[in-house]
């Protein structure tokens, strides 16, 4: 998406991001103490507390266990993080830095995000803190990944692990049935499997039912786009109602009706890793950066068991998203300095080279730099998973992910403000089929229209 078109669109959408999830951030998520302050989060002795807003994730986790490093290397910072689920998170600092709060001065955010915010004046622009860090290799980040950071040549965020979308299996239970799943497999393959597995206490398939437009459509996006489906035409056109999306939600929504889990609407990410890792679903499609966490002998107990393919496909040839989870520094910050030095220790090769030796080689935060591929101590314990990752990572189409072209860049998410409103009031809208309560004809409808308000701002 052109630097142009993201303006205009930031601008026609300014209102109802700042506005409309203010509302829903106003109770819990974002009420976490400390941070940058009237006093710019100066403590005892003048030591500097930042305040880190993050998605609650197992690589997020990691990073704050291991923060004790950072702060015995610069005793004069302190780091206090602020955990949130996924979409607790993206309402309360998108709720934050539209209304210029100050209260968070580094931001765990979305490759959505980042042009977006960039354009406003909400982020610090980072180019030279980063280009100026001795040994911090600009470069060694994983283009593709660093190209969605950078706004007019001007870096605003780092990332601190990147992914895309594959399918895992626990082979135990497909060998149980005489089951093998290909490479490359189709999702008329993986349903009719799923299906035949699936009861005496084994969930076929784990699927994002949560609400959320990161939660749900993450996955359920990508499932559209191979199905031939998108948002939007090439011009704008809300297609939300066409042939291709219908079908993809109706095979998604009878999928999880059939062999998914119990209460699909309760279930995000963190969901389906306990699901999966407690060794009671058979499939899960979801983000490559879960493998970490499925293969340490210390959080799953299916490590070594699982087997890894590409994401399931339609008319496509490929069908995963690619996204990164990154920090950057709110233009509100009154610790810019400081926060670059966590966020620098965060993001480094010195810091994957920690979590490896630290927490096991498996947890290593992965997509973000390409040394990470050459740790010959990574390559041996992640080596179920590495490769596959990286190779899916660098064949997915970010500018046409789907069967038609489309006039923005990303994968599993619409670049403009309006699509995190859009996506959310649609996924419930979806939620109610999952629960029963709707027909995918209905909520498809009623997602029509929404998009068609939100296409007709972009023209």
């Amino acid at each position: 998406m052109n630097n142009s078109v993201i303006r205009r669109s930031a601008t026609a959408g300014i209102g109802l991001l700042a506005t409309g999830v203010m509302l829903a951030s106003c109770a819990g998520a974002g009420a976490g103490g400390g941070g940058a302050g009237g006093d710019g989060g100066s403590g005892e002795g003048g030591k500097v507390t930042l305040t880190l807003a993050t998605v609650n994730n197992p690589q997020m986790v990691d990073m704050q266990e291991l923060k004790g490093e950072f702060e015995s290397e610069h005793p004069d910072i302190e780091v206090e993080f602020i955990q949130m689920e996924e979409n607790d998170l993206r309402d309360a600092v998108t709720a934050d830095i539209a209304t210029n709060g100050g209260q968070y001065d580094i931001l765990t955010i979305g490759s959505y995000e980042v042009p977006i915010w960039a354009q406003n004046g909400w982020l610090a622009d980072i180019t030279e803190f980063a280009d100026s860090a001795e040994g911090y290799d600009v470069d060694d980040l994983m283009a593709p990944v660093r190209s969605a950071l950078t706004v007019d040549d001007s870096l605003y965020a780092v990332p601190f692990y990147a992914e895309s979308s594959f399918l895992m299996y626990n082979q135990e239970i497909l060998d149980e049935h005489g089951l093998t799943v290909p490479e490359h497999p189709t999702w008329d393959e993986i349903a009719e499997m799923a299906r035949e597995v699936h009861g005496d206490g084994t969930t076929g398939i784990c699927f994002r039912g949560k609400p959320g437009w990161g939660e749900m459509f993450a996955p359920l996006t990508t499932v559209v786009q191979t199905f031939g489906g998108n948002w939007f035409d090439e011009d704008w056109n809300a297609t939300v109602d066409g042939e291709g999306f219908t079908e993809a939600v109706q095979f998604y929504t009878d999928l999880v009706s059939d062999a998914g889990q119990s209460d699909p609407v309760s279930y995000g990410f963190t969901e389906c890793l306990n699901l999966f890792t407690q060794g009671d679903a058979a499939f899960w499609y979801d983000a490559t950066s879960a493998a970490g966490s499925v293969e340490s002998p210390d959080l799953s107990d299916v490590a070594g068991k699982v087997g890894y393919a590409h994401a399931p496909v339609v008319e496509t040839e490929e069908s995963g998203w690619l996204w990164a989870w990154n920090l950057a520094i709110p233009e509100s910050s009154e610790n810019k300095e400081a926060a670059w030095e966590f966020m620098q220790w965060a993001t480094s090769k010195e810091y994957i080279q920690l979590v490896g030796e630290e927490l096991g080689w498996s947890r290593v935060p992965p997509g973000s730099r390409e040394s990470t591929y050459e740790i010959p101590e990574y390559q041996e314990e992640a080596g179920a998973f590495a490769d596959l990752t990286y190779d899916i990572m660098t064949s997915v189409n970010p500018e046409q992910p789907g069967v038609d072209p489309q006039p923005w860049v990303g994968i599993q998410y619409v670049t403009i403000p309006e699509f995190q409103d859009l996506g959310n009031q649609v996924s419930q809208e979806i939620a109610e089929v999952l629960a029963g309560r709707q027909s995918v004809e209905d909520a498809l409808a009623a997602g029509q229209k929404l998009a068609e308000e939100a296409g007709a701002a972009q023209k």
